[in-house]
C-alpha cells in the first residue's frame, strides 16, 4: 500500500512538472499568437481607412499572399523541428547550426518562384477575369511585400530554433516590441507619406525585419564568447562524399516536404470554404459570415498552435535525451489540457455568439447566420485542438509525413465531399459548409488519436538516437565512424515516410 501511495504521488508530481515546463514553453508562443492577431487586425483596419476598394483588394492580396507563401515558408521551417529538438536533446549542437542554417537556405531558395508569382499577380487574376481595380490594389500590395520573404525566411527558422531549446520568453518580447512598433509604421507609410496599400505592404516587411533584428541582438547579447557564431555548411576537416550530402540535405527535405504540406492543406482548406460560399444564394451574407468564421478561427487557433509547439519541443527533446517516458507523459499532458482549453472554446462561440457577432457586422442576415454557425465552429474546437497537439508530437517524433496523410484524408477526402453535399445537393447553404469542416475535423482527430495510442515510445527513441546521435549526426557534422549508423537511419526513415 506505502508502495503503491509513493509511485502515485511520484505520478503527480511528474505531471505537475511537466505541465510547468510544457506552459513555460507555451504560454508566450499563445502570447505571439495573440500579437500577431492585433497586428493583422491593424492591417485590415488600416486598408478600411483607406476606403472600400482598398480594403477589398488587400483582402485578396492577403488571401493570396498566405495561401501562396506565408503557409508554404511555415510549412518548410517546421521540417527542422524533429532534428532541432531532439539534437538539442541529445546536445548535438554541431545538429542544430547545420539544420539552421540549411532551412535558412531552403526558404530563400523558396522564396524565389514565390516572388515571381507574386510579381505577377496582376497578369495572372487579369487572365481569370477578376476585377481590374481590386486586381490592381492587390497586385500592388504583394510586389512591395516580395522582401517578406526574406525577413520570413531567417525569422522561421530562427523561432523553431529558440523554441527548440525552450528560449520562447525572449522571443515572445522581441515580437511584441515589433509589433508595438507596427501601428506608428504602418501610420507613417500609408497616411504620412501617402502611400495608401503600398506603405501597408511596406510596414509588414519592415515588423517583420525589427523582430528579426531584436532576435539577433538577443542571440549576440546571450552568445557564449568561446561558441563561434555558426558552423560551416560543409566544414572543412576532411573530404567527403557528395553522396552524403545529399542524404543530409534529403533528409531535411523528406521532414520539410510533409510538414509543409500538413499545415497548407489545413490552410487552404479554409479557403476554399470561403470560395464555395461565393456561390451560394445571397452569396453577400455567406462571405461575410465566412470572414467572421475565419477570423474566429483564426482567434481560437492560437491555443492549439501554442500546444502543438510546445509538445513538439518536449516531445523532441525527451526522445533526443533517450527518455521515451518522458515523452509520452507529455503527450499525455498536452492532450489533456488540449480536451480542457477546447471546452472553454465552445463555450465561447455557443454563449458569447451574439455580442462576437456584433464585434464584426450590425447587419442583421449576416448576424443571425453567424449566431447559428458559431457554435458549429464550437465543436470543431473540439476536435481541432487535440488534434493539432498531436501534430505536434509527430513533428516532435519525426513523423511529419503522417499529419499530413491525415489531413488530406480528413479534410479533402471526408470534409470536402460533405461540404458540397450538404451546402449544395441537400441546400443548407453556408452551415453545410460548416458541417463539412465538423466532419473533417472529427475524422482528422479520430485518426490521430488512433496513431498516438499505436505508437512505440521506446522503438521512437531509437530511431531518435540513430538520428540525432549523442555527439554525432549527419556525416558532415562530425566525421567519425559513429555517424554512418545515422546516415542509414536515413534510408530506413526514407522508406518507411
Amino acid at each position: 500500500m506505502a508502495a503503491e501511495q509513493t509511485q502515485k504521488h511520484l505520478a503527480v508530481h511528474e505531471v505537475m512538472e511537466e505541465l510547468k515546463r510544457m506552459t513555460d514553453i507555451g504560454c508566450p508562443i499563445m502570447a505571439i499568437g495573440l500579437v500577431s492577431y492585433l497586428r493583422n487586425m491593424i492591417l485590415v483596419v488600416c486598408m478600411g481607412r483607406l476606403g472600400s476598394l482598398e480594403l477589398a483588394g488587400g483582402a485578396l492580396a492577403i488571401g493570396f499572399t498566405n495561401i501562396t507563401g506565408y503557409s508554404v515558408l511555415s510549412g518548410l521551417a517546421m521540417g527542422m523541428e524533429p532534428l532541432c529538438s531532439q539534437a538539442f536533446g541529445s546536445r548535438n549542437l554541431t545538429l542544430v547550426s547545420l539544420t539552421l542554417q540549411r532551412t535558412i537556405l531552403l526558404l530563400l531558395l523558396a522564396s524565389l518562384p514565390i516572388g515571381l508569382l507574386w510579381f505577377n499577380l496582376e497578369f495572372l487574376m487579369l487572365k481569370l477575369h477578376q476585377n481590374p481595380d481590386i486586381t490592381h490594389v492587390a497586385s500592388l500590395y504583394c510586389r512591395y511585400a516580395i522582401p517578406d520573404l526574406i525577413a520570413n525566411s531567417v525569422l522561421h527558422p530562427l523561432r523553431i530554433y529558440l523554441r527548440s531549446k525552450g528560449t520562447t520568453w525572449p522571443l515572445m518580447w522581441c515580437t511584441s516590441l515589433a509589433v508595438l512598433l507596427h501601428l506608428p509604421i504602418t501610420i507613417f507609410f500609408a497616411f504620412s507619406l501617402h502611400l495608401g496599400v503600398r506603405g501597408i505592404a511596406v510596414s509588414t516587411f519592415v515588423t517583420n525585419f525589427n523582430t528579426l533584428f531584436f532576435l539577433l541582438g538577443y542571440r549576440i547579447y546571450t552568445r557564449n564568447p568561446k561558441e563561434p557564431i555558426c558552423q560551416p555548411l560543409i566544414p572543412q576537416i576532411m573530404p567527403v562524399s557528395s553522396t552524403s550530402l545529399g542524404e543530409e540535405w534529403g533528409m531535411l527535405l523528406r521532414l520539410a516536404i510533409p510538414s509543409c504540406l500538413g499545415v497548407c492543406l489545413e490552410w487552404w482548406w479554409y479557403e476554399f470554404m470561403t470560395l464555395l460560399a461565393g456561390y451560394l444564394n445571397e452569396p453577400h451574407v455567406a462571405l461575410a459570415t465566412s470572414a467572421i468564421v475565419i477570423q474566429t478561427t483564426s482567434l481560437m487557433y492560437t491555443l492549439p498552435s501554442a500546444l502543438s509547439a510546445s509538445v513538439s519541443t518536449r516531445v523532441g527533446n525527451e526522445l533526443g535525451a533517450g527518455r521515451p517516458r518522458k515523452a509520452s507523459l507529455a503527450t499525455v499532458v498536452a492532450i489533456g489540457l488540449a480536451l480542457l482549453t477546447s471546452i472553454f472554446g465552445l463555450l465561447w462561440t455557443t454563449l458569447g455568439r451574439e455580442a462576437w457577432g456584433r464585434v464584426f457586422t450590425k447587419d442583421s442576415e449576416v448576424l443571425e447566420l453567424t449566431m447559428v454557425v458559431l457554435p458549429i465552429i464550437g465543436l470543431c474546437e473540439l476536435a481541432n485542438c487535440p488534434q493539432t497537439t498531436c501534430c505536434g508530437v509527430l513533428r516532435g517524433s519525426a513523423r511529419p509525413s503522417v499529419g499530413a496523410g491525415i489531413n488530406f484524408c480528413s479534410f479533402y477526402l471526408v470534409g470536402m465531399p460533405v461540404a458540397i453535399m450538404l451546402a449544395f445537393v441537400w441546400r443548407l447553404g453556408f452551415l453545410g459548409l460548416c458541417y463539412g469542416l465538423l466532419a473533417a475535423q472529427v475524422a482528422c482527430v479520430i485518426s490521430i488519436f488512433t496513431v498516438m495510442y499505436k505508437m512505440d515510445w521506446d522503438k521512437e527513441s531509437l530511431k531518435s538516437k540513430d538520428l540525432v546521435g549523442g555527439s554525432c549526426a549527419f556525416a558532415h557534422a562530425d566525421q567519425t565512424e559513429k555517424c554512418e549508423e545515422g546516415v542509414g537511419f536515413l534510408k530506413i526513415v526514407a522508406s518507411k515516410n
